[in-house]
This record gives structure tokens, sequence and C-alpha cells, in this order.
């Protein structure tokens, strides 16, 4: 019998209400996307200020207490941050309602209507409980995590042990994670029956899809790099995700048609 896939529950707080048939709540999809972000967007309530906060952050999903837990497992989400930050303030003391949000922009979708132009996209939202995390185990492992989110294996092969000045200047938020939901577009263009009646509009007006990857360029040494070469960790990883990046674009084109 094969592993059943948890997903987070629908409420309302998570249910994908516009293009509901879009919307998608298994954990491994929405894990997987966020871990593949280079930035979290991480938004909360600011004690005696009349707006909200939305910063930008790196972070990672993981399991202290199961480390080897999978994608499609129950995870929190760490990340971390200067300790005087007002994010890392607010909770000292108590838990934090968040809502963390990531997107991927895949594909520029141009329809003879600007009403039926879009994107290929990929976005998640996550809705959690932020706690400062106080272990000095867990926050290690919090810090390694978000380091090799970075590039696969740079916290050993960066400068270890990390210095008391610089875990005491550093600080790590554990998400204890409520719900989420991932919503995507992918495939061509759409287009309304009288547009494509429009004998006119189709034969003057150029439609499809520009496909939109990360692209990392050949690495460059710092002023006083000793290092005659670059490890290949690092090479092979920019190689990888570019390579990967841009046939996810090119192949969410010719995904089935979702308008």
């Amino acid at each position: 019998m094969g592993r059943h896939s948890l997903e987070y529950p629908k409420d309302a707080t998570n249910k994908v209400k516009r293009h509901g048939e879009r919307g998608v709540y298994a954990l491994e999809q929405i894990h997987g996307l966020v871990n593949a972000s280079h930035f979290l967007h991480l938004s909360m309530n600011v004690p005696d200020s009349p707006f909200p906060a939305t910063l930008p952050m790196i972070g990672q999903m993981g399991s202290f207490d199961r480390p080897s837990a999978s994608l499609g497992d129950p995870l929190d989400l760490y990340l971390h941050g200067f300790v005087s930050g007002r994010m890392f303030q607010n909770a000292r003391d108590s838990t934090v309602p968040v809502c963390v949000s990531v997107a991927h922009l895949d594909g520029l979708v141009l329809s003879l209507s600007a009403f039926n132009s879009s994107y290929n996209y990929r976005s998640a939202v996550l809705f959690g409980h932020a706690s400062l995390v106080t272990d000095a185990e867990e926050k290690l492992y919090a810090l390694e995590l978000i380091t090799d989110s970075v590039v696969p294996g740079r916290w050993a092969q960066s400068r270890q042990p990390p210095t008391s000045a610089e875990l005491q200047s550093t600080s790590v938020l554990r998400v204890k994670i409520a719900s989420g939901s991932l919503k995507a577009r992918d495939g061509e263009t759409g287009e309304d029956k009288h547009d494509m009646e429009n004998e006119q509009a189709r034969d003057s007006i150029w439609t499809g899809v520009v496909p939109v990857h990360h692209v990392f360029g050949e690495a460059v040494p710092s002023s006083y790099n000793r290092v005659k070469e670059t490890p290949a960790y690092i090479t092979d990883y920019a190689k990888e995700l570019t390579k990967d990046n841009g046939e996810y674009a090119v192949n969410a084109i010719k995904a089935a048609k979702k308008e």
C-alpha cells in the first residue's frame, strides 16, 4: 500500500477561493516550493504600530525533533536574522501569529486581450505561530539548515565553529505551521470565444508565453580569495539549478491549460 499524502485541511484561512481548481494543499508540494525560494516574506502585526510589517527573510522548512523527516511530513519553518530585528523582539516573550508567502514567476502569458493575459506562476502561503528558538542545539540545527539552503554543503565548507559573538547577534524564529496552501498556473494562453472569432485581432496581435526562470551566473572570486578553483559543490549546484529552472518554465507552457 502506498504512503498516504498528507494535506493541510481546508478552512476559511487557507482555502483558495478564486480559481479554486488551482489550489493545492499537499504538504510535500507546499514545503518543496517554500524550500526552493530564496526569499520568504513574513508578515505580522507590530504592537503600537498602525501598520502590519512584511519583511523579506531567508528560511527553510525542517524538523529538529525528526531531522530525517521528508517534505511530505509536518515540518516547522525556521527563519534567522539580526537579534534586534523587530520580528524577533516581538516573539521574545510570546508566540506571534504570522503569515509567510513565497512566489515564483515561470512565464509571461500574453493573450489577445489584456484581461486574459497573465503569468505562469507558483505561490504558497503558510499560516502559523512564531516563537524564538532558545535551545542552543536547535539554533545550530536551524542555522545549518538555512545556510545549506543557499548552497547545499556550505555550512560544512565555511569557517567553523561560529563565534560566540556571531551566535549572540543572530536570532532564529521557529514557526509552527497551522495551515497552508499553494496556488499555481501553467499552460499556454487562454482566450474568450469572441476574441478567437476576431480575425483582425488574431492577424495582428502576437500571442504566446515567454518562459521566465532564475539563471545563476559564473562565480566571481572575492578580492582576497586564495582558492584557485571554485569548488564543484558551488559550480555544479548553480548549473543544475539553472538547468532545472529553465526546463520547468518551458514544460509549464506545455502543461494542461488552466484558464
